[in-house]
């Protein structure tokens, strides 16, 4: 037992450490993501659409 309460409060005190992001981060890092996330999708289906119509071509 004196082993699970030693490990609560060990990991109480890192928790205290840790440094949580704000909103307007947590809002930058998302609208981020979204913007490279749609940039290589768009570039992807672009790619796709000129390679397919390449092959047609070909056949």
């Amino acid at each position: 037992m004196k082993k699970l309460i030693t490990y609560y409060r060990l990991s109480k005190e890192e928790l205290s450490k840790v440094i949580f992001p704000t909103k307007e981060q947590v809002r930058n890092a998302f609208i981020s993501v979204v913007v490279v996330v749609t940039v290589v999708a768009l570039f992807l289906a672009l790619v796709g659409f000129i390679l397919g119509s390449f092959v047609s071509n070909i056949l």
